[in-house]
């Protein structure tokens, strides 16, 4: 019960209290502590396992070291299918693009042309003078001739030079200075000198002969020059536009195509692709740890203030905070080694096994949440691959609705059809774009993949489920059908050697299961546990007078002390039972709890008239051994039966009547610090209280008292000892 009620409690309405008590939290709540440290483990162990799978790189999923022109060792396939640019292909294409822009050259430049006349003009002349100087020889004159620099006269050309007569060199000089202004006229850019020199002879009029036109055609070439120039700026202006055109080009690498074969040199591209897939080994710095930290800190915590929420009193119970541990760090491990860098393989990743287990042992929208904290895993492996994050989220989430607490077992069947049909449908969703990209294999593989995950998935939860209720003990809904058949041998004893405590027992059983309902806990449990809560009583039956079908109270003819001891033996008879027939721990805990520690107030009361004072009764010996219910299912069988004796001891004739005896027994139980280490709360006792009425109000509905029927105190003083009201001493 929470500390607040404690609180309120006079020190004398507390069993084993003083008002010198310290109010330390440690010797009030003893499961404070465990709590909180299974709650610190839990946290530490998922973010650990959270930070691994994004800085830890594992032998089945370590991550590919290679550079340019090294030799692959193995076949790389591409683990799923990704469209990225390309810096390498996109600085190709741009590449090509500019130098497929020609040179740009500034418009001919006329100064070259005027240039070049005067030099002709100026060569001219000196020619003149040469062939006019009546003082030098003839190879002194072809000498001359071959050092002008611009032309370079060979001796045969400088002969015929020389040879023409006055006349006819004045026409030469004439079409010299005209082919050279005419050629010049044209564009000569730089590199196209020798073409526009072949030229020449084509500008060349018809009025010479062959000599004469070859002298002009040799003087021209000499004085041909470049007159257009290259614009450097303007060329890597042009260049830079034209590149700049080139949008970035995407590459696309399907699922399973293979990227570098085993024995080739890899190239540049390769490692870019294997890099944008995420398949090259990067070096961590202190950023990577930070963030991997910060993900941890924060999915951790979200997730187990949801279940602080949800299912607070999770973190008292050690096996299933180890267990719901164990489940989420093993598909967290399981997620890293299984999703990257694989094709098919992420599509048979089990995780609506995980739902379904954490669903049916624990608690369903702990089972989501669950789905939620894999599912942002999972996207962070595949680089936010949508498709592989979303139909593993979506087939866990049918499955763990489909299975639910799992109390048939063909709700195995029905989750594994929900996840085939689930996982078929986002298979199509993601595919069905892609199809005439996909060949008919890769199809075929993924529709196996998921067929079989469907199937690997239910069946490994039916397993797992059924080991871990014979490995760790723990009580599966499976268990607890089971335990429910009335063919149990000791719920035929308790039917054949004790059928007013069997049909006692199915009432209460139908009380707790309504309340259990009704407050959150598990039903299943607390009804199949309410079965087995009496079973102590088939040892001696005709002690309690519910079997007493023949009017003698054998406690007549008993001392108070020894009457106690008898009702007392029957929560240790009944775990003897258990124990002898292998009942699972948590319903031995409804038999040794369904009392707590509280007095057989009946035979008390006896003791104490028969001693005529308090201080001779030694109340030890009307209290039972405990525990105290530490369990909300256990403490509203405790109630539950307490409420069912009363009820049947007075026989209200009213709903008002009966709730109002319901809630003085809760108050009793409650005042009397029997709930105190229950996690039951004041709301829930007042759902608890309503689902008592609804029931009892089914059984002892009012009816018209007929002549000579006793009235409900008579029944009260005459009633068996463990079916009356609760007496004060």
């Amino acid at each position: 019960m929470t500390e607040e009620i404690r609180t309120l409690m006079a020190p004398s309405q507390r069993d084993g209290e003083t008002e010198n008590d310290p109010p330390s939290r440690w010797t009030r709540d003893p499961s404070y502590w465990r709590a909180r440290f299974n709650l610190v483990l839990f946290f530490i162990a998922t973010c650990a396992a959270i930070v691994a799978t994004q800085i830890v790189e594992w032998p089945a999923t370590s991550n590919l070291q290679l550079q340019a022109d090294d030799i692959s060792q193995v076949d790389i396939r591409a683990p799923r299918t990704l469209t990225y640019q390309s810096e390498i292909l996109t600085t190709e294409a741009r590449q090509r693009a500019s130098n497929a822009v020609p040179k740009v050259f500034d418009p001919p430049q006329t100064r070259v042309a005027r240039q070049q006349i005067a030099r002709a003009e100026l060569i001219q002349q000196f020619i003149d003078v040469v062939r006019l100087d009546p003082y030098a020889s003839a190879s002194q004159k072809i000498s001359w001739l071959g050092q002008i620099s611009d032309l370079k006269l060979s001796p045969d050309v400088a002969k015929l030079i020389l040879a023409i007569d006055a006349e006819r060199w004045q026409i030469i000089s004439s079409e010299t200075t005209r082919v050279l202004a005419l050629a010049m006229r044209k564009i000569i850019r730089e590199g196209e000198l020798p073409d526009a020199q072949r030229a020449v002879p084509s500008l060349i009029g018809f009025g010479l002969n062959d000599d004469e036109a070859k002298v002009v055609s040799v003087l021209v070439q000499g004085l041909l020059r470049p007159n257009t120039f290259f614009n450097a700026e303007r060329t890597n202006a042009a260049r830079a536009a034209a590149a700049a055109q080139i949008k970035p080009v995407d590459r696309t690498i399907s699922s399973g195509e293979i990227i570098v074969r085993a024995g080739d040199r890899v190239e540049a591209l390769d490692i870019e692709a294997l890099d944008a897939l995420g398949l090259l080994s990067l070096q961590r710095t202190w950023r990577d740890y930070v963030a991997a930290l910060l993900l941890g800190l924060v999915l951790t915590s979200l997730f187990v203030s949801f279940i602080s929420y949800r299912r607070p009193h999770l973190w008292n119970d050690n096996l299933k905070t180890l267990i719901l541990l164990f489940i989420i760090v093993t598909f967290i491990l399981v997620a890293k080694m299984m999703i990257p860098m694989h094709t098919v393989l992420p599509y048979l990743y089990p995780l609506a096994a995980m739902a379904m287990l954490i669903g049916a042992l624990i608690d369903l929208p702990i089972a989501m949440m669950a789905v939620i904290l894999i599912g942002v895993i999972i996207a962070l492996l595949t680089d936010g691959n949508v498709e592989l994050t979303v139909t593993p989220m979506l087939s866990a989430l049918a499955g763990a609705m489909a299975l639910g607490r799992a109390e048939r077992m063909n709700s195995f069947v029905r989750a594994g059809v929900w996840l085939m049909l689930t996982n078929l449908v986002a298979l199509l969703i993601f595919r069905l774009p892609q199809t005439g990209i996909m060949d008919d294999r890769a199809i075929l593989e993924l529709v196996t993949a998921v067929m079989v995950n469907a199937v690997l998935a239910s069946s490994f939860t039916l397993v797992s489920f059924y080991l871990m209720g014979q490995l760790f003990g723990l009580t599966t809904s499976l268990q607890l059908l089971e335990l429910s058949r009335p063919t149990h041998p000791l719920l035929r004893q308790l039917l054949l050697k004790a059928p007013g405590t069997y049909h006692h027992t199915l009432l209460v059983s139908n009380m707790a299961e309504e309340a259990a309902t009704a407050i959150g806990a598990d039903a299943l449990l607390a009804r199949v546990g309410t079965y087995y809560h009496d079973i102590g009583k088939t040892v001696r039956p005709y002690f309690f007078i519910e079997n007493n079908i023949e009017g003698v109270n054998p406690h007549d003819r008993l001392d108070p002390y020894t009457s106690a001891r008898i009702i007392i033996s029957h929560v240790s008879d009944g775990v003897d039972l258990a124990r002898k027939y292998r009942l699972p721990e948590p319903i031995i805990d409804f038999i040794r709890e369904h009392h707590g520690t509280s007095r057989v107030e009946y035979f008390y009361h006896q003791a104490c008239q028969e001693q005529n004072t308090l201080e001779e009764v030694d109340e030890s010996q009307f209290r039972y051994g405990g525990p105290r219910p530490r369990s909300r299912e256990t403490a509203i069988l405790m109630l539950a039966d307490a409420s069912e004796a009363i009820v049947r001891a007075i026989n209200p004739a009213t709903h008002a009547e009966i709730l109002e005896l319901i809630h003085s027994t809760i108050n009793r139980r409650l005042l009397s610090g029997q709930l105190d280490d229950s996690p039951i709360t004041l709301q829930d006792l007042d759902l608890a209280a309503e689902a008592f009425a609804r029931v009892l109000q089914g059984i002892h509905h009012p009816r018209i008292r007929y002549p000579g029927d006793p009235a409900p105190e008579s029944l009260a003083t005459n009633a068996y000892p463990q079916a009356q009201p609760v007496l004060n001493p």
